[in-house]
């Protein structure tokens, strides 16, 4: 099926067959790098590269990933649609002289990048922290989803989109952009109909509809009993969790709570904060709110209505320090929101 895009959004499809097509015996192998606890954008984004640069132009390729894929749906993603991706080995960037760093950014606190491993190929979604030195480098922080820029570029490459790869670029797109609501453009709406048409959608169910743990739902109930309310933000800490992903996932749970406006769920991994803001009304520009509190800009990250980071503190923290952090996170987030309340904490579902 054909790809219908104006010049404006062809641009940058037509950018990374380029790239390609003039690198393709130079940047072989290519090792292709996910950000850390990686989604299904991130994951679809690898994926499809990784197809475009071996049938399209013979680049060799491995797909890695730091941290864990802890979320259920993302698990059953890689299973199911038998993703080839990998964890990240130290050696990694000792055998591999190309990098392509997808969904994230060099500067960014989310992936595993080197400080001093300058990647070929950046291609991203996310507002970027500092000027970009690779080789191709592809910021469009309008398109919804990295997926978007990797469909397009398979579907303006014109060959066969086999279904594991399509399914998985569907889910990508259907996750970032909250299930096409934040798909503003046309394009993306019609970049989405277009990758449908390859895709498996039984297999899409079964990943969207997972078997879930007795870990996740004792999580659910601690981020629920420990929801507090200041004004129209629900707070929520879990402290120590089993993996990342439950903290984004109880913030999404949280905020359909009828009275929740914004919801800020924290929870702690290896010596690491993780943080999930969210917000419900459009616009809300949740991602640059969550820089705005923390420590360092490139720890988080987002969009209008969904936005993450993580801050360091080091394995051996006291509970007090855990706690200090947290509660400066808190009141840095109210004073941005400008929520004056004050008082004892109001715990609405105890």
């Amino acid at each position: 099926m054909p790809l219908r895009l104006s010049p404006k959004y062809r641009r940058n499809a037509q950018k990374i067959l380029r790239f390609l097509s003039r690198n393709k015996k130079k940047i072989s192998p290519l090792l292709i790098l996910t950000h850390d606890y990686p989604d299904p954008d991130t994951l679809a984004s690898a994926c499809a590269l990784q197809y475009l640069a071996q049938q399209g132009f013979g680049v060799d390729s491995h797909i890695v990933y730091g941290g864990i894929i802890g979320r259920m749906e993302n698990r059953q993603m890689v299973k199911i649609l038998k993703l080839p991706v990998h964890k990240l080995k130290p050696s990694d960037f000792k055998r591999f002289k190309h990098v392509a760093l997808l969904d994230t950014q060099p500067g960014f606190q989310n992936n595993s990048l080197p400080s001093d491993v300058n990647p070929t190929i950046v291609i991203d979604q996310h507002t970027s922290v500092k000027k970009l030195r690779a080789g191709l480098s592809i910021v469009d922080t309008e398109c919804g989803a990295t997926s978007v820029l990797l469909a397009q570029a398979l579907l303006l490459k014109k060959i066969p989109v086999p279904s594991p790869v399509a399914t998985a670029l569907v889910y990508g797109i259907l996750s970032d952009t909250l299930n096409l609501y934040r798909a503003d453009r046309p394009d993306v709406l019609q970049t989405y109909l277009d990758i449908l048409h390859h895709s498996d959608l039984k297999a899409l169910a079964r990943i969207q509809n997972p078997s879930r743990s007795k870990k996740f739902f004792q999580t659910l109930a601690r981020g629920v009993h420990r929801a507090h309310l200041f004004s129209d933000l629900v707070v929520s800490h879990l402290r120590f969790v089993e993996n990342p992903d439950l903290v984004s996932q109880i913030a999404d749970f949280l905020l359909t709570y009828q009275g929740a406006n914004w919801v800020l769920v924290t929870g702690r991994f290896k010596g690491r904060g993780h943080v999930s803001l969210r917000a419900s009304r459009v616009n809300a520009n949740a991602g640059e709110i969550l820089r705005s509190v923390s420590d360092r800009r490139g720890e988080a990250g987002g969009h209008d209505t969904v936005a993450g980071g993580s801050f360091c503190m080091g394995r051996q923290v006291s509970e007090r320090k855990w706690r200090k952090a947290e509660r400066q996170l808190v009141e840095r987030l109210k004073k941005r929101l400008k929520i004056k309340q004050s008082g004892p904490l109001r715990f609405p579902f105890c």
